[in-house]
């Protein structure tokens, strides 16, 4: 039996100077703590959302348009109903999601099935006895077509656009006059890069288990943001929100492709209500490439005028992508141009391409994943043109006020992270001249990029439960997508309340819990975090009220509690449990300052001067994002979104069939991610920060920074290596034969 519940509650009004994480004795925030809930994965106790059993359960497999535009004129369902273990084909073209939801909008995603926008779109699902069953009657139900023509080629519409709605930034952005300070300049550089669409390719594909008991749905999924999927799910149902309960305890990946809910979730539960039982509803691997978002293919023109000491005085970055008709989600590539650098004069514009080819939607670092690929090309290009190292060239551009907004960093260290990376990696022994190094077939060069991470706050709560044998419990809708959210919130609590891990019980992934803005955009554990923080606050100073003492004056270590020349166990002070819940809203502080982490990548590759192949040879990032909570963890962050970097620049291409608009590479053997071989040894280099700005943690996001600017770094470094500038990626060696010098 716990007391009286308290909410602590901060929103970021003002700067938090002071942190409780900066006066714990328990030790265990920073450290590099393995993952608690690691041996689980690893003996395969962790139950993921394909692999829940229920009594009765059927199988569904969903069924997928083969035309890229067009209208469904019949579904013969007759024709395979008869087939063994076959139970029935379900079509609800009013309730079907078109597509997932993106970016954990509470309102439900684009339904409606009947018309077809893209190739690959869910139009049935057909249920059967065993997988085996559905999947064999799914691939043999007639279905007939009226086919309209579709617009499957970029660059045949390129010059149709339509300028999209807000997106975390304007769609389009002016100051001053960039056509002027491009004549008046002492340097200026003009060019454009392409980025082609691509895939999140998260291991665990898109599953959900569907139930209903006394008109509530209970659906285990494989979703990022629970809370808000829970919604959108109900408004797609058509039920109120108290009546959606999702469940995702473990997510096997996401990278942005499970932030909103995906066609199976209404199809399973639309399902499952129809049949009176349960369906679990998985996607092969070819619907992973067809029906979930794709980071849009991307044309970027950059320009750049600078002063004759290398000063930006003028910043111009031009973006189209692409989208399905009537959606509103445009890549923002150009959200880290509008602080990264300064430049008064400046024009930051994007602008969307219909057409028929998938949803696009957020995939890992939306906009600065594709955007640095292109500015930190140009920002090359630029120091090469004028004779200055890239290293200095950046830091003649660092700067302190943000050049739009007219307000302070929050923290920005982005100068020390070239220095150090410069001094670690070994950058004084580049060659300046491009081909300058050669050892036997291999060139030889070197590249380096900026990086930079809008950081976000969403709101968040979490509920601390302390029992009577001083065992904590901590609540959450928020989830685990394999970042270390489990551990990194044991740590938290763990510090405040002097616990070990063995005393904490971490509960993450249910809508019913305490509401979370969940796993995205690198808000994740700040969020959830920063609400654990309030809850245990909050039960440290219910102790210090017992104790009569104040708040200050307490040290929690190892279970016990000492204030006041004394020492008492904190399960005594529990009581018959103490409970809190703690919220965290953002605030000024969003405004008041601009927030991003910020670091440097450092790359060498080896070029073939015969065949063209590059091999990445070693890479460093060094990193500064606030306080870092666990080493461990963020360092497999970054090493995550350093091999993302490593596809986007040499492999990463999601490849649509111009006739129909059919993705062709649609599985893991002809969609081309890094594998082992493909990535070397890693290094990763965290810089001491803390920012009071951010939240009471002073830690910032940084699951995304990784891949911000990697990729433009091994693109640097090839043509350091060979003198070859190519500006569309992925930089396959078709790209560099015939520029390599002769053998």
């Amino acid at each position: 039996m716990f007391g009286m519940g308290h909410t602590n509650t901060l929103k970021m009004d003002e700067p938090q100077p002071t942190s409780l994480l900066d006066t714990g004795v328990q030790g265990v925030i920073t450290k590099p703590v393995s993952r608690y809930e690691g041996p689980r994965k690893v003996t395969g106790t962790a139950t993921y959302s394909a692999e829940y059993r229920v009594d009765n359960m059927a199988y569904g497999v969903l069924v997928s348009a083969r035309i890229g535009s067009g209208k469904v004129s019949a579904i013969d369902a007759d024709a395979v109903k008869s087939l063994p273990g076959v139970i029935d084909v379900v079509t609800d073209f009013k309730h079907f999601l078109r597509n997932a939801g993106q970016g954990g909008e509470t309102k439900a995603p684009t339904q409606g099935v009947e018309e077809i926008s893209y190739f690959g779109q869910v139009i049935a699902i057909v249920l059967g006895e065993s997988y085996e069953a559905a999947r064999d009657a799914a691939l043999q139900l007639p279905i007939s077509y009226d086919a309209t023509p579709g617009r499957y080629d970029f660059n045949a519409h390129r010059g149709e656009t339509d300028k999209p709605p807000f997106n975390n930034i304007p769609s389009h952005f002016s100051q001053g006059d960039l056509d002027q300070a491009m004549a008046d300049a002492a340097v200026t550089i003009d060019a454009t890069f392409t980025t082609p669409s691509q895939n999140s390719v998260a291991m665990e594909p898109h599953a959900s288990l569907a139930y209903w008991d006394e008109g509530k749905l209970t659906l285990y999924g494989s979703y990022q943001m629970p809370t808000q999927d829970a919604q959108a799910l109900a408004k797609a149902l058509g039920v109120s929100a108290s009546k959606v309960r999702i469940v995702a305890p473990f997510v096997g990946g996401g990278f942005g492709s499970k932030l909103g809910i995906s066609p199976e979730s209404a199809a399973a539960a639309i399902a499952a209500k129809q049949l009176g039982r349960p369906v679990k509803a998985v996607m092969l691997r070819p619907q992973v490439f067809e029906i979930t978002p794709r980071r849009s293919n991307t044309e970027q023109r950059i320009r750049l005028a600078a002063n004759a000491d290398g000063r930006l005085i003028g910043i111009g970055h031009e973006t189209l992508c692409s989208n399905l008709p009537g959606e509103g989600f445009f890549e923002p590539a150009g959200i880290g141009t509008h602080s990264l650098y300064p430049g008064e004069h400046r024009i930051i514009n994007h602008d969307l391409v219909r057409l028929n080819l998938g949803l696009s939607g957020s995939m890992r670092a939306p906009g600065e994943a594709s955007g640095m690929l292109a500015l930190e090309g140009a920002i090359d290009e630029l120091a090469e043109k004028m004779g200055l190292d890239p290293v200095e060239l950046r830091k003649r551009n660092d700067m302190t006020i943000d050049p739009e907004k007219n307000v302070p960093f929050s923290s920005r260290q982005l100068s020390r992270c070239l220095d150090e990376g410069a001094k670690q990696f070994g950058w004084s022994d580049r060659q300046a001249t491009p081909g300058g190094r050669r050892e036997g077939e291999w060139l030889i060069g070197m590249g380096m990029a900026a990086a930079t991470r809008n950081n976000q706050l969403q709101t968040d709560s979490a509920k601390a439960s302390l029992d009577a044998a001083g065992h904590l419990t901590i609540e959450t809708a928020m989830t685990d997508i394999g970042t270390g959210t489990y551990t990194i919130l044991a740590q938290i609590a763990g510090e405040l309340l002097g616990l070990t891990p063995e005393q904490i019980t971490i509960k993450l992934g249910d809508s019913d819990s305490p509401a979370s803005g969940g796993s995205g955009g690198s808000w994740g554990a700040c969020g959830s975090g920063s609400a654990v923080y309030l809850a245990c606050e909050d039960i440290r100073n219910q102790i210090a009220k017992k104790l009569d003492v104040s708040p200050e004056a307490i040290t929690f270590k190892d279970g016990m509690v000492i204030a006041d020349n004394r020492s008492t166990r904190l399960a005594e002070l529990a009581g018959e449990g103490l409970e809190a819940t703690g919220e965290i809203k953002p605030g000024k502080q969003k405004d008041a300052t601009t927030q991003a982490s910020y670091g440097a990548h450092f790359c060498e590759v080896g070029v073939n001067a015969v065949t063209g192949e590059v091999r990445v040879r070693r890479m460093l990032g060094v990193f500064a994002a606030g306080r870092i909570l666990n080493e461990k963890t963020a360092r497999s962050q970054c090493f995550g979104g350093m091999t993302f970097g490593i596809g986007a620049a040499l492999t990463e291409e999601l490849v649509h069939d111009h006739r129909n608009g059919k993705v062709v590479n649609h599985d893991l053997g002809e969609y081309h991610v890094p594998v082992n071989s493909d990535v070397p040894q890693l290094e990763v280099m965290f810089l001491p920060e803390r920012d009071i700005h951010s939240n009471p943690l002073h830690a910032k996001g940084i699951g995304e920074l990784g891949i911000s600017g990697a990729g433009a770094a091994i693109a640097n470094a090839i043509y350091n290596a060979t003198g070859v500038r190519v500006r569309d990626y992925p930089l396959t060696l078709d790209k560099l034969l015939e520029g390599l010098p002769a053998v």
